[in-house]
C-alpha cells in the first residue's frame, strides 16, 4: 500500500503544473496547510507567521518598534532576513486563501507573456503562469494589491486567478526574459560568415547508459517521490482511467486519459525520467534492473480519502521505458444497473436476464468500451448470501467483497477452459468469463449454462447479433447456442457534456446526410456543443456513460439461430423484435441534451 503524503495535496482542481512546480521546490520540507482556509479570527498577517514559528513575538515587536513610516512590516521582515521569501509568501496564500506558487523549476509560456507589453510585467510584478478557458493564473509577489489585479484583467480581458510567490523568484524569472529580450537575433548570415568552418557527419551514437545504482539512489530522492505522488493525485483528481509517461527523443512526455481522451499535461524533465520509471517500478515490486523486456505489475495507492488498484505496464521503446498505470478506482464501479443511466428498454432487458436462472448473458464492444463495469454492476445486483459466484478474468481488475475471483494466467497453464473446468467442481450458481477467446472455452461456457449456471461473459464483436455468428465461428452448434442464450449485447461509452459550459448548437445538414440521420430527428429538442471551462478542465466533457445495444433472444430469433441465419437476418429480426440500433440509442442521448452530435457518431458512426 502506498500512502501518498499529505503534502502533495492540493484542493480544488489545480493544473498539474503547479504540483510539479511544488514537488521540486525544496520550500515543500516546510509543509503547505490546507490552501483554502483564512487565517481565524481576523487576525493580521504577521500572526499568522508568528503561528506557523516563522517568526518569534518577540522579533516581531522588535521590527514593529523600529518600523518607519510608510514600511511594510512583512518587506522589513524579508528584507532583514527575520523571515524567509518562501515562509511569507505561504503564509500570504493561507491568509488570503488562495494557492502559493514556487518558481524555482518554472518555464515561462512566451504566449503568456505576450497578453501584455513585456516591459509591464515587471511594473506589476506579475508572471503568468497558466490560462483556463477565459481564466489567466498570475503569480504575484503582493497580492494585496488590488490595482494590478484591475489592471491586469482590464488589460488582458481575462478573469484573474491570483496565485502567490515570493518577490525575488518573480524578479529573477523576469530578468532572465528582459535579457532575452534585449539579445540580437542570430541571422543566417552571422553562420555563414565563416566559410573555413567544418561540419562532420558521423553515425549516431546510443547515450551512455545510467548505472542501476545511480538511477536507483535518484529514485529514492525525495524530488522523485513528490512527482510520483503528484501524478497519482493529478489522476485521482481529474478522474482519469490511465497515466501515460513516455520517453521522447529530448523530452519525457506525461498524458492522462480522461472520460476516454488523451490530455496532455506539463511534462517533468527528461533528466528525470529514468528515476520516474524505476521509483514506480519499486512501488510496483519490479525488476528495476531489467530494461529490455516488458513488465506488469499491481499497487495500491490510498490517497485524497480513496483507496485505488493500479496495474501497471512498462514497455521498452527506443528512447526509453514507457509506463502506463491504469487506475482503478472501485468509487467509479456503479453499484447495480440501475446506476448505469441506462434507458429504459436496456434496464428492463439487462434486469430479466440477470433474474434467469440459467443460461448465457454476452456482453460485446471493443476494448475499453465499458464491458467489465457492466458485468460487475450485474455481480454486485446478483451477490446475495445465498448465491456462490465465480469469476474468471485476465486480469481481475476491481476485488469485489463476498465473489470469489481467478487471475487467469496463461503462461502456467491457468487459461480460462481450465479454470471454468475447476469452477464447475466448486459449486457455483453463477460464473463470470472475462472473455471467451476460443472454442474450447465456449464450447465449456454454453454447456455450464445449459446445465444450470447463470453465466456472464464478454467477446469482441461490433454490434449484438454479431455474438451469435462469433460463437457459431468458434464451433458451438447452432442448437445448442439457442438453447443457452438469453441476451446479446454490445455496448460503447460516451462522453457526457460538462453541465456547467455545455452550449447550444446546430447541426450542420452535412453530417444528416453522411450518418443516414432522419432529417427530423432533432425537431423540438436543443443540441448542445461542448465548450470547456475550469470544471471540466477546458475539455467541454465531464464523465461517461454508456451506450448499448440490447438483443434479447426471442422465440423468432431462435428459429433464425437453428436455421443458421447470419447476423444480418438475425438483427433484422432483433429490431422488428424492438431492439433500438447502437446509433440511434447514441442520437437519443444527443436529443436528450447528455452529449455531443460529434461525440455520439465517434463511437458509433460506423455502425
Amino acid at each position: 500500500m502506498i500512502d501518498v503524503p499529505e503534502e502533495s495535496k492540493h484542493n480544488g482542481c489545480q493544473p498539474f503544473a503547479w504540483i510539479l512546480l511544488d514537488v521540486l521546490h525544496d520550500c515543500l520540507s516546510i509543509g503547505i496547510p490546507g490552501m483554502n482556509t483564512r487565517a481565524t479570527g481576523g487576525g493580521r498577517l504577521t500572526d499568522l507567521l508568528v503561528q506557523r514559528g516563522a517568526l518569534t513575538a518577540e522579533a516581531l515587536a522588535e521590527a514593529e518598534k523600529n518600523l518607519l513610516p510608510g514600511e511594510r512590516i512583512e518587506r522589513v521582515l524579508v528584507k532583514r532576513k527575520m523571515v524567509s521569501a518562501s515562509s511569507l509568501a505561504l503564509a500570504m496564500a493561507e491568509y488570503l486563501g488562495i494557492a502559493p506558487l514556487p518558481l524555482a523549476h518554472f518555464t515561462l509560456n512566451p504566449k503568456l507573456f505576450d497578453l501584455l507589453p513585456h516591459e509591464r510585467w515587471p511594473r506589476l510584478q506579475a508572471l503568468p503562469v497558466a490560462k483556463v478557458g477565459q481564466m489567466l493564473t498570475v503569480a504575484l509577489s503582493d497580492p494585496f494589491n488590488i490595482q494590478v489585479l484591475d489592471e491586469l484583467g482590464g488589460k488582458t480581458g481575462l478573469e484573474i486567478m491570483p496565485a502567490v510567490a515570493a518577490e525575488q523568484e518573480i524578479h529573477d524569472i523576469l530578468a532572465k526574459v528582459s535579457a532575452l529580450d534585449k539579445a540580437p537575433d542570430i541571422q543566417i548570415t552571422d553562420i555563414l560568415r565563416d566559410s573555413d568552418t567544418e561540419v562532420e557527419f558521423g553515425s549516431e551514437k546510443e547515450a551512455p547508459e545510467e548505472s542501476i545504482e545511480k538511477t536507483l539512489e535518484t529514485a529514492e530522492g525525495a524530488p522523485v517521490i513528490r512527482m510520483v505522488n503528484a501524478m497519482l493525485i493529478e489522476a485521482l483528481r481529474t478522474r482519469a482511467s490511465d497515466i501515460h509517461l513516455e520517453a521522447l527523443e529530448k523530452a519525457s512526455r506525461l498524458r492522462y486519459r480522461i472520460d476516454g481522451a488523451l490530455v496532455e499535461r506539463p511534462s517533468p524533465p527528461k533528466s528525470y525520467h529514468n528515476a520516474l520509471v524505476s521509483r514506480i517500478k519499486i512501488m510496483a515490486d519490479l525488476d528495476i534492473a531489467e530494461r529490455r523486456i516488458p513488465q506488469d505489475g499491481r499497487l495500491k495507492v490510498r490517497a485524497l480519502g480513496k483507496e485505488v488498484d493500479v496495474r501497471v505496464s512498462i514497455l521498452p521503446t527506443v528512447f526509453g521505458e514507457k509506463i502506463v498505470m491504469r487506475m482503478l478506482d472501485k468509487s467509479n464501479l456503479a453499484p447495480s444497473l440501475k446506476a448505469l443511466g441506462l434507458d429504459d428498454f436496456a434496464e428492463k432487458a439487462m434486469s430479466f436476464a440477470i433474474e434467469q436462472p440459467h443460461g448465457i448473458i454476452l456482453v460485446t464492444g471493443p476494448t475499453g468500451s465499458g464491458k467489465t463495469t457492466t458485468l460487475y454492476s450485474c455481480l454486485q445486483d446478483l451477490n446475495q448470501p445465498d448465491v456462490n459466484i465465480v469469476t474468471a478474468e485476465d486480469p481481475v481488475e476491481y476485488q469485489l467483497a463476498g465473489i470469489n475471483q481467478v487471475h487467469v494466467n496463461t503462461q502456467i497453464g491457468l487459461t480460462f477452459a481450465s479454470v471454468l473446468r475447476s469452477v464447475l467442481r466448486q459449486d457455483p450458481d453463477i460464473i463470470l468469463v472475462g472473455e471467451i477467446r476460443d472454442g474450447e472455452t465456449a464450447d465449456i461456457a454454453v454447456k455450464a449454462a445449459l446445465t444450470g449456471h447463470l453465466v456472464l461473459s464478454t467477446l469482441h464483436t461490433n454490434d449484438a447479433s454479431g455474438a451469435i455468428a462469433r460463437m457459431v465461428d468458434m464451433g458451438v452448434p447452432p442448437f445448442l447456442l439457442a438453447s443457452s442464450v438469453i441476451l446479446a449485447q454490445a455496448q460503447r461509452l460516451f462522453r457526457k457534456l460538462c453541465p456547467f459550459c455545455r452550449a447550444p448548437t446546430t447541426i450542420d445538414p452535412d453530417i444528416y446526410a453522411a450518418n443516414h440521420i432522419p432529417p427530423d430527428f432533432f425537431d423540438g429538442a436543443t443540441v448542445y456543443a461542448p465548450t470547456g471551462c475550469p470544471k471540466c478542465n477546458d475539455i467541454g466533457y465531464k464523465g461517461r456513460g454508456a451506450l448499448m445495444e440490447v438483443l434479447t433472444i426471442s422465440d423468432r430469433i431462435r428459429e433464425a439461430i437453428m436455421r443458421g441465419e447470419d447476423s444480418g437476418a438475425i438483427r433484422v429480426q432483433a429490431m422488428a423484435d424492438g431492439m433500438i440500433p447502437l446509433k440511434e440509442v447514441g442520437l437519443r442521448k444527443v436529443r436528450a441534451g447528455q452529449t455531443s452530435i460529434q461525440a455520439a457518431l465517434e463511437v458509433t458512426g460506423g455502425e
